[in-house]
């Protein structure tokens, strides 16, 4: 198996960052991920959040 980041070779078993090899990689994929750099393809979805602050903005309300 090879660490998804940097592609060295690492094991499963006894491995406390798997899937990567180190928790540099493991941290470089959540900053990744949390700078939203990963996109799963397909249509964007409408979540629950932007339709209430969509309804919010239509009756004048700021707060939940």
């Amino acid at each position: 198996m090879h660490c998804p980041i940097c592609r060295r070779p690492t094991t499963w078993k006894g491995n406390s960052w798997r899937p990567f090899c180190s928790e540099r990689c493991q941290m470089i994929d959540l900053g990744t991920w949390a700078a939203e750099h990963y996109r799963i393809p397909g249509p964007s979805l409408t979540t629950e959040w932007t339709i209430l602050e969509s309804s919010e903005s239509q009756n004048g309300t700021d707060s939940p």
